[in-house]
């Protein structure tokens, strides 16, 4: 099955001689929730705008399901769904008005069962009347992403989507992307919450200086680069550690109540045995013992790092 999206040697610089984007390229499968992650200033909106038709890129190409989105521009355009991370509505108008013009400014007929099915699925349906004025935040971020589903697409980027909402909120937004993923849209989320990106996507591409670092399946990433903590809470606390076991990789938290190895969880040899044996020898007891996997935001961390 051909990519959804394919960008191809895509770069941007601006007047200034910003390079804002260095040779991008990228493959977007249909029906996946894919997840961009970069610090500010990393051209993760760049690469959206151009994709989108907002910004015209340097060089480079852009195909939405085979259309080419220089040549091609109405018909790629019309399989793409934008939802900004700025809640720019008019606030005057009501959401079934909103999201009804939004249909049509892509030249799609009058379909009010599309329109009443998109705010069902969002439930905005019992605030269909209402100015947009009169919802909260979190409403209106459903809105715009309202706006962006009413002319069908099959390509939906999401900017920031649960920026400035509450837990609660954030979680409920969740459920909803994954409810559009289930209808076949394709869904490119960009976040500052990792564990957004560690709950919703199956692939997490890292974009850092106008360059993509990696790009990875989610699970196939935290196998390769996460690591695994083995933490060993002492019977007694300890100053500091023997000279033993100087060369075994050991950390002693500030407390000295618990020793932390950090090993390769897919190595052939975790070296775990041997600490235990050795730990047993310096006369040091624990009472207890935990594993804990390195999170998608330290693995993103320590990549950027390596980039800096």
């Amino acid at each position: 099955m051909p990519p959804i999206l394919s960008v191809s040697d895509l770069s941007k610089t601006y007047d200034t001689g910003f390079e804002a984007l260095k040779t991008i390229n990228l493959e977007i499968e249909k029906g996946e929730v894919f997840a961009l992650l970069g610090p500010n200033g990393a051209g993760k909106t760049t690469l959206i705008s151009i994709i989108c038709g907002i910004v015209n890129a340097s060089g480079g190409k852009v195909l939405v399901d085979g259309h080419d989105i220089g040549t091609d521009f109405r018909a790629a355009r019309s399989l793409i769904g934008l939802v900004p991370q700025e809640l720019t509505t008019d606030s005057f108008e009501t959401v079934w008005a909103t999201v009804s013009f939004s249909r049509g400014l892509f030249g799609k007929p009058k379909n009010p069962e599309i329109v009443e099915q998109v705010l069902r699925d969002l439930s905005l349906w019992d605030k269909k009347d209402n100015k947009i004025l009169q919802l909260s935040g979190g409403m209106k971020r459903r809105v715009l992403i309202a706006k962006a589903l009413a002319h069908e697409p099959r390509l939906l980027f999401l900017d920031e989507p649960t920026a400035g909402v509450d837990v609660e909120l954030r979680k409920d937004m969740w459920r909803v992307i994954r409810r559009l993923r289930d209808t076949g849209v394709t869904i490119i989320l960009t976040t500052h919450y990792i564990e957004e990106a560690e709950d919703l996507a199956d692939r997490v591409g890292v974009i850092n200086k106008g360059e993509i670092v990696l790009v990875e399946e989610k699970d196939e990433l935290m196998r390769k680069l996460g690591r695994k903590e083995l933490i060993l809470h002492l019977a007694e606390p300890l100053s500091a550690l023997p000279d033993s076991l100087a060369n075994r990789g050991l950390e002693l938290s500030g407390s000295g109540e618990s020793l932390v190895y950090t090993f390769d969880a897919q190595g052939e040899r975790t070296g775990i045995t041997t600490l235990l044996g050795d730990l047993q020898s310096a006369g040091i007891r624990f009472r207890d013992l935990e594993t804990r996997q390195s999170s998608l935001e330290e693995i993103f961390v320590s990549l950027v790092k390596e980039q800096a």
